[in-house]
């Protein structure tokens, strides 16, 4: 009898150690670090993470001020037919990729870094013997730029970049393909703010080109003036410093 209520206690004991000191580990300890977790993702979310991304500075001043203008200046009844911007496409050919693939490979981040955006790479159609150049090869990247991106690439590029050009004396009005769309060629990815000049490896350029929703020269030049674009000419555009909200 004695044997059997030793065990009992023994028994006793281990199942109240086996409660009070197995249950806080497991319930106590865990409990505590998940509400340590929350606190900590709470404390750092962004202030306005709920909140949804303002629009573009460069699209707010063209609905507020630029759409007007150019129904007076047109003539226009409907507001559906006043000319915008519909895309940006960012090409660039690498000729050097024929023999140091790497090259490209600089240049599609280069890309990435200054549109936001991955690039697409673009591979050869036909081979050419002369230059040992195979079909299907990758020579080039090109990003096509819409919407918040698109407005955003904009307002660098006219407040940031332009400006930037090594002796520039205002952009050339005869680059429109006659069907509404400005193409346009820059010589260095320096001028682009992104770009970190101790990183750079080779110097390349683009082409850049502002596709619109018109197709008459006259109103996608009327359009870009108003934006901002910096045309050669006396007449300037006035357009919202950086600064503005």
């Amino acid at each position: 009898m004695a044997t059997k209520q030793q065990d009992t206690k023994k028994g006793g004991k281990s199942a109240a150690g086996g409660g009070g000191k197995g249950a806080p580990p497991d319930g106590g300890k865990k409990a505590k670090g998940g509400a340590g977790k929350g606190e900590r993702q709470e404390r750092g979310a962004h202030a306005n993470a709920g909140r949804p991304a303002p629009a573009p500075r460069l699209k707010e001043y063209y609905a507020s001020t630029v759409r007007d203008k150019l129904m007076q200046q047109f003539d226009l009844k409907n507001p559906h037919q006043v000319p915008n911007l519909e895309k940006i496409v960012i090409n660039c050919g690498v000729g050097e990729a024929i023999k140091q693939p790497k090259v490209l490979d600089k240049v599609v981040e280069e890309l990435e870094t200054i549109t936001g955006q991955r690039p697409v790479r673009k591979r050869a159609k036909k081979s050419t013997a002369n230059f040992g150049l195979r079909e299907g090869q990758e020579i080039g990247a090109a990003v096509t730029l819409r919407g918040a991106r698109m407005w955003e690439f904009l307002d660098r590029f006219i407040g940031v970049s332009v400006p930037r050009i090594r002796d520039f004396r205002g952009l050339s009005t005869r680059s429109f393909d006659g069907r509404g769309n400005y193409s346009l060629g820059v010589k260095e990815q320096m001028i682009f703010p992104e770009i970190n000049y101790d990183m750079v490896e080779q110097i390349h350029g683009m082409d850049i080109t502002f596709v619109t929703t018109t197709n008459k020269d006259d109103q996608a030049f009327a359009l870009l003036r108003e934006l901002g674009m910096p045309f050669r000419g006396d007449d300037k555009p006035i357009v919202p410093s950086m600064g503005a909200a």
